[in-house]
Order: structure tokens, then sequence, then C-alpha cells
């Protein structure tokens, strides 16, 4: 009994050993008393509003002393590889909103902003540094405040982080180019003069191209998808235009006629606005795609019917009289014609949409010109949209170049097969060939079907080539009587 309570009251003197050595330690703990109102840096982005490493913004720290304590200096300790100059630091004192004339001195030590003030600041003021043209550490990161202050008598203690930190984005590579640039003669030079600067600044034309290459992928996307969707629905309303039932006939007229009597900008407005009213929500990029695709189905539809509508009647005839229906005749005679008559003008349509995309700038797509007008905004510089309307001459110059050669070619074969069929009607070929043969060979298409006859009829001997030019006429003089209802003179 009497060694248990030995143990207890041995226990009981360790505890209070214990509570006393924690008080103290309590006791002589410095108090964060100050606060952390402020620990931010201001954008530096053309494009967006990260904070780049290795371009200069301005980091600002502002702290709230407490009613109890006199600040008499302020170590801030910015991120390792920061590059501050003292001459660019402010410092600021509040009392309240009441702004104090207080004088100080600024030392910067490598990453470190040392203030000293000439008298203690009054307690419980407010305490505000500004770091102006401060490089942040290009490699980026996430950085807290880090620091001490002091107060009137000389104890230092920590500036508390209060859970506030910077995050710092890594430079990019046309954000270094750009650093680069500005720092040469020839740009200086350049941008000294006020109009190549507003409007072809070099280093701003770099940072702008990531962003306009983003809305230029947008918009060669949705019209990849679009375009493909409007020939199919282009060639239906064509067929509907012409076809001899009227109510399909006034269907087709009307949707034409309405979609290319009115503006694609106004169509893009109801598309974007009318739609969601009744409860149709489609995302900006899929709405898109479907006003470019039905606007531009109308024109392609007008276009069709005149490629079909220039094939000569004789053609359809004498498929009929080949025995091949409508729909055969269409797919495997008339279609083939009519597409290539009607290539060059299907590319013009395809620059037409193309360009048209910047109209959905004006409903939040982010294509070529949203985007530079956001890096506009942001600059006040009107060289992002240079750079956009040169991403537009990437397409546009290469398929207008395209449709050139397309015609050229085109005009080329019919000068050649018109030089072929002359040089055969000089040797003789085609002497038997009677004038209506001659007359349906003067149109384009057929003069390059008889071309590729009389071709073949060179690579024979005359024999066959008189053989091929009898029978040609033959069957052409077949194909009129039986128009004429005489029937098959072979028979």
């Amino acid at each position: 009994m009497e060694s248990r309570s030995i143990a207890f009251g041995f226990l009981a003197v360790l505890t209070a050993l214990a509570c006393a050595l924690v008080l103290a330690a309590v006791a002589a703990s410095p108090a964060f008393a100050m606060e952390t109102e402020r620990w931010t840096a201001k954008s530096n982005q053309d494009s967006g509003n990260q904070i780049m490493g290795g371009t200069p913004t301005r980091v600002t720290w502002q702290g709230q002393s407490a009613e109890d304590e006199s600040v008499a200096t302020v170590s801030l300790a910015l991120p390792e590889g920061t590059v501050v100059d003292a001459a660019n630091v402010a410092v600021t004192v509040l009392d309240g909103l009441e702004r104090l004339d207080f004088a100080s001195a600024v030392t910067t030590d490598g990453a470190q902003v040392n203030v000293a003030f000439d008298e203690a600041a009054p307690a419980g003021a407010m305490i505000m540094i500004e770091c102006n043209e401060c490089v942040l550490p290009p490699s980026g990161g996430q950085f807290p405040v880090a620091g001490t202050y002091t107060v009137e008598g000389g104890a230092a203690q920590d500036i508390p982080d209060g859970g506030k930190t910077i995050d710092v984005v890594g430079t990019s590579a046309a954000e270094q180019m750009s650093k680069w640039l500005a720092a040469q003669p020839a740009v200086q030079a350049w941008n000294s003069v006020k109009f190549l600067h507003l409007f072809l600044d070099p280093t701003i034309a770099i940072t702008s191209v990531p962003a306009v290459f983003q809305g230029w992928i947008l918009a060669i996307l949705m019209v990849i998808i679009s375009f493909p969707l409007a020939i199919p629905l282009g060639l239906m309303w064509s067929f509907m235009r012409m076809a001899k039932n009227r109510v399909l006939c006034a269907i087709a007229s009307c949707y034409i006629n309405i979609i290319r009597g009115t503006p694609l900008f106004l169509q893009i407005y109801i598309a974007y606005f009318g739609l969601p009213q009744m409860g149709v929500n489609i995302s900006g990029f899929w709405m898109g795609i479907i006003v470019l695709f039905l606007n531009s189905s109308a024109y392609l539809a007008e276009i069709f019917r005149a490629g079909i509508q220039s094939i000569p009647k004789g053609q359809f005839e004498a498929s009929r009289s080949l025995g091949m229906s409508g729909a055969q005749t269409m797919i495997h005679v008339i279609i083939p014609q009519t597409v290539r008559r009607v290539i060059p003008t299907m590319t013009s349509e395809f620059i037409l949409m193309y360009k048209d995309t910047s109209l959905l700038a004006a409903v939040g797509v982010y294509e070529i010109i949203s985007n530079a007008k956001i890096i506009t905004a942001a600059t006040g510089n009107m060289t992002p949209y240079i750079v956009g309307a040169l991403f537009y001459l990437v397409v546009t110059i290469p398929a207008t170049r395209a449709i050139n050669h397309m015609e050229k070619k085109l005009a080329d074969g019919g000068r050649k097969r018109k030089k072929a069929r002359a040089q055969a009607e000089a040797a003789g070929v085609i002497e038997s060939a009677p004038v209506a043969m001659r007359a349906v060979a003067a149109d384009g298409d057929a003069d390059m079907t008889l071309s590729m006859r009389l071709s073949e009829s060179f690579a024979v001997s005359p024999e066959g080539a008189a053989y091929g030019a009898e029978k040609k006429a033959l069957r052409h003089k077949a194909r009129r009587d039986s128009k004429d209802g005489k029937g098959d003179p072979r028979e």
C-alpha cells in the first residue's frame, strides 16, 4: 500500500513538471499577431489571365498588424530565382482608409525585399509592399508567403501565410521568343513607328500564334464536318427542285429561296438564341456545324441544278435508248459529268464556308476571330487580327490556286480534244460520220468520248480505223432512226 502511494506521488510530480514546461514553451513562442490580407501577382499573359514566369509582373503583399504591435521592419522573401529591383518597390502604410506619410528604406538581397521604417508604424496599421517589374522564376510553381517582420523593441516573428499562394506557370516557347524579339534593335526600331507597332507588332504576333492556331483548328474541323454533310443534302434539294411533283418542287424552292435570301448572320442568331427557348440545347460547336451545312446546302443545290441542266438532253435520250432506267442514267451518266463541271464552283463554296466561320465569333464560338479579339482586348493592339487574317489565307490562297488549275486543265483538255478531232477528220477517219454525229460531238463531254474512241482507232490498222468509223456511224444512225420511229436499220 505504501509503495503504491509513493508511485502515485512520483507520477503526479512528473505531470506537474510537464505542464509547467508546456506553459513555458507557449509563453516563449512568438505569437502570429499580424495577418496576411493579400498575396497576389498581376496577370502578364496576353491571351489569358495567368501569371507567367520569366515575364515582368507586379507582386503585392499586404499585412494587417495587431492592435498592440508597432512594426519596425518587414523582410519579404520572394520565390528563389525572382528578379526584383529596389527602385521598383513601393511601400504604403494605411491607418484605416487614411494613407500615412511614413519614410522607409528599401533594399534587396537577391530575391529578398527588406523594408525598414524610419520610425515604427503605428499599432494596428496596414502595410502594403508592391514589387513592380518583378520577374518570377521562369520554371513556374506555387509560391506561398514567406518572410519575417520585427516589432518595436526588436522582437522578430514570421509572416503568416494565411493560406494564400501565387500560382505561376512556366514561360512558353512563344513568350520566350517574344521576349527575345523585344530586345532586338531592329524590332525596337520597327515598333517605334506608331502605325507599324499598332498593326503588326512582332512580339505580340508571336504570342498570338498559339491561341489563334487553336481557333484555326476549330474552324477547319467545323468546315471538314459541315461541307461533306452539305453535299448530299444539296443534291437532294436540287432533285426536289427539278422534280415534276409540284409539292416537292415547292418545298425545295421555298427552302432554297429563304436560306439564300437571308443573311447567314441572322440564321446563326436564330439558331443560337431561338432554339434554346424551345428547349433545344446544343453545344456551340455542333450548333455552328448544323447552321453552316444547312446554309451551304441551299447554295450547293443551285450549283448542282445548274450543272445537271447544262448536260444536253441528248445524253438522257441516248441513255434511255440503250435501256437504262432514269436512276441509272442519273447515277452513271449525268452525275459524273455534272460533278466534273461543278468542282470549281463547289471549291468556291468551300472557301466561302471557311470564311463564314468568323461569324460564329458573335455567339461565343472560340474560332480564329474570337481568340484574336480576346488578345486584342488584353493588349490594345490590332496585331492578333492580322495574325488571324494570315491563318485564313493559309487555306484560301491554295484553294483558289487549285480552282484556277482545275479550270485551266479543263480548258486545255477541251482544246486538245478539238485538236484531236480535227486531226482525225484530216486523216479521213471520221469522214463517213454524218453531220448529225458532228453536231452531237460539239458538246464538250461528247467530244471527249469521241476523242477517246478516235485515239483507239489510231492505234489499230487503217482497216480497223475504217471499221470503227463505220460502226460509230451505224450506231448514230440507229439512234437517230429510233428517235424518228423507223426502227433499227441493222435488223
